[in-house]
C-alpha cells in the first residue's frame, strides 16, 4: 500500500501541476472567449431556469429527465465530499489563498461546462426503447472519425468507469466511515456495510430512482448545511473581514504562510486549487455532461446554461461556505492568523474541528457528519449512473456487463471504508486526471458547435427568425 501510493502520487503531482491546469484554464479561457464570457452574459437566464418552475416532484420521465432532475443528478455528483474534505485538503496543504484558485478555476469552468452540456445534448442518441444514452463518448466520436475517435472514447469510458464507479465511490463511503466513526465511534465497516446495501436500492431503480431521490436531497442538504455555515459565521463575525483577506492575500503569497519560497509556495497554492476545484466543480472532467444529455428541454442552450448554476451552487455557495467556516475558526485568533496543518489539523477532521469550535464536539462532529453522509451519498449513486451509462457504451447495453458493474461497484463502496484515505484520494485524483484528457481534448476541437449555438441564441433573443438563426450558426461554424 505505502509503495503505490508514492507511485500514485508522484504521477498525480506530474499531472495536476503542469497538464492539468494548462488543459482546465485553456478550455475555459477558450470557452469564455467563443461564447463572450457566457458564465456573465446569461447567469440570470440560467437562474431563472433553474429556480423559475423549481420542484422536488419531477415525477418519472418517459426516456430521460427534466431539466431540474438532470441539474439536480449532475450537482448530486458535483457537492460531495470535495466541498468538505477536498476543500479543507486544498487549506491545509495551499493555505487560504487556494480557494481563490478554486474560485478562478470554477469561473472558468462555468464556460466549460456549458459547452459540455450543449454538446451533451446535440450529440445525445435515444434507442428502440426510448432510453437517451449521452455523454463525451458521444461528442468525441463526433467530431472525431475513425480509429482515432474510437480509441479515445473507449479510453475516456474506461477511466470513467474506473474513476466514477469505482475509486470514486470509494471516496465517498471512506470519507463517510470516517466521519460517522468519528463522530459516533461506529465501525468503520459496519458504516461501509450499511452504505453499500442503501446505495445497491437505489441503484437497482435505475435512471428514474436516481432522479428521484437526488431532486429531493440535493435541495434539502444545500440547505442544511448552509444554514449551519450561516450560524457559524455569524458567531465569527469579526473574523470574516479576516478570512476574505486571507484568501486573496495568500492567494499570491502563500508563502508567507505555509513556508518555502514564493515560486514552489505559489505552484502549490494554485495546483492545489486546480485539482481540488476539478474535483468539486468536475468542470472539464466529462461526468456531469452524463446528466445534461438526459434533460428535456427546447434547445442545448437551456441546459447549458442550467450547468453554469450547477458549478455557481457547488463552488461560490457550498464550497465557500465550508472555506469560510474553517478560514474563520482554525485560522484567525486573537494574536492574527495561524498555521491550522502546523497544529496537527487534517482534512478529515478540519471540518469538525471548525463546527466544534463553535458548537462544542458532540454536536458539531454530529452535524458534519450527518452533512458528509448527504453529500457524498448523494455523489455516490450520481457517479454509478455515470459509470453505468459508459458501461453500457463499451458492451453494447448488455445487461450481464451492467449488472456485473454495479455488484463490483457495491464491493467498492465497502472497500473504500475500509482503506487509508490518503490512497483512496490519490487513486481516484489519478482516473478523474486521465477522465480529463480525452474530454479536453474534444473540447477543443468542438468550439465552433457551440459557439454557433451561443450566437444562435443571442440572435433569438434580439427577435431574429428561424432563418436567421440556422445562417448564424453556420457563420459561425464556416469561421
Amino acid at each position: 500500500m505505502d509503495k503505490l501510493l508514492e507511485i500514485v502520487k508522484a504521477a498525480n503531482a506530474y499531472l495536476s501541476d503542469y497538464i492539468l491546469i494548462v488543459l482546465l484554464v485553456g478550455v475555459g479561457l477558450f470557452y469564455s472567449i467563443k461564447t463572450r464570457f457566457i458564465q456573465v452574459r446569461c447567469f440570470g437566464e440560467g437562474m431563472k431556469k433553474t429556480f423559475g418552475n423549481l420542484s422536488l416532484r419531477g415525477g418519472k420521465q418517459k426516456g430521460g429527465m427534466s431539466s431540474f432532475q438532470a441539474l439536480a443528478t449532475a450537482i448530486a455528483a458535483q457537492v460531495g465530499t470535495g466541498n468538505i474534505v477536498g476543500a479543507s485538503g486544498a487549506i491545509l496543504v495551499g493555505g487560504p489563498g487556494a480557494i481563490f484558485w478554486m474560485w478562478v478555476i470554477a469561473f472558468l469552468g462555468m464556460a466549460t461546462i456549458y459547452s459540455e452540456a450543449v454538446l451533451a445534448q446535440k450529440t445525445r442518441e435515444v434507442d428502440e426503447n426510448g432510453e437517451v444514452h449521452g455523454g463525451p463518448v458521444y461528442y468525441i466520436k463526433s467530431v472525431f472519425k475513425g480509429k482515432f475517435g474510437k480509441g479515445l472514447a473507449i479510453f475516456f469510458a474506461i477511466a470513467t468507469m474506473l474513476a466514477l464507479g469505482f475509486m470514486g465511490t470509494m471516496v465517498q463511503s471512506n470519507s463517510i466511515a470516517e466521519s460517522v466513526n468519528n463522530a459516533w465511534s461506529i465501525p468503520t465497516w459496519v458504516v461501509g456495510l450499511v452504505v453499500a446495501a442503501v446505495a445497491a436500492f437505489i441503484f437497482i431503480g435505475g435512471v428514474s430512482r436516481i432522479a428521484s431521490v437526488t431532486e429531493k436531497i440535493v435541495p434539502v442538504m444545500a440547505a442544511l448545511f448552509l444554514l449551519g455555515g450561516l450560524v457559524i459565521l455569524c458567531v465569527r463575525i469579526q473574523y470574516i473581514p479576516a478570512t476574505f483577506w486571507a484568501i486573496f492575500k495568500y492567494a499570491f503569497t502563500p508563502n508567507a504562510l505555509i513556508g518555502g519560497g514564493i515560486g514552489a509556495a505559489l505552484k502549490t497554492a494554485i495546483s492545489q486549487g486546480a485539482k481540488r476545484g476539478l474535483f468539486s466543480n468536475e468542470a472539464g472532467m466529462g461526468s456531469t455532461p452524463h446528466a445534461h444529455a438526459m434533460a428535456k428541454v427546447k434547445s442545448p442552450h437551456d441546459q447549458g446554461v442550467v450547468a453554469m448554476i450547477g458549478v455557481f451552487i457547488d463552488t461560490f455557495v457550498v464550497l465557500t461556505m465550508t472555506a469560510l467556516v474553517i478560514i474563520s475558526t482554525l485560522y484567525m485568533g486573537d494574536n492574527g492568523i495561524v498555521n491550522a496543518a502546523a497544529n496537527g489539523v487534517v482534512k478529515t477532521t478540519a471540518m469538525q474541528a471548525a463546527v466544534s469550535s463553535v458548537f462544542g464536539s458532540g454536536f458539531g462532529n454530529s452535524f458534519v457528519a450527518v452533512c458528509l453522509f448527504f453529500f457524498a451519498f448523494s455523489t455516490i449513486i450520481s457517479w454509478n449512473l455515470f459509470g453505468k451509462l459508459n458501461v453500457q457504451y463499451l458492451f453494447k447495453n448488455n445487461k450481464i456487463a451492467t449488472y456485473a458493474y454495479s455488484a463490483i461497484a457495491i464491493v467498492f463502496i465497502f472497500l473504500g471504508s475500509l482503506l487509508t484515505n490518503d490512497l483512496v484520494w490519490e487513486l481516484t485524483d489519478f482516473f478523474n486526471y486521465l477522465m480529463v484528457i480525452p474530454n479536453a481534448i474534444a473540447l477543443f476541437a468542438l468550439g465552433s458547435v457551440v459557439a454557433a449555438e451561443a450566437k444562435a441564441h443571442s440572435k433569438k433573443k434580439n427577435g431574429l427568425v428561424d432563418e436567421d438563426l440556422g445562417e448564424a450558426k453556420a457563420d459561425v461554424e464556416a469561421e
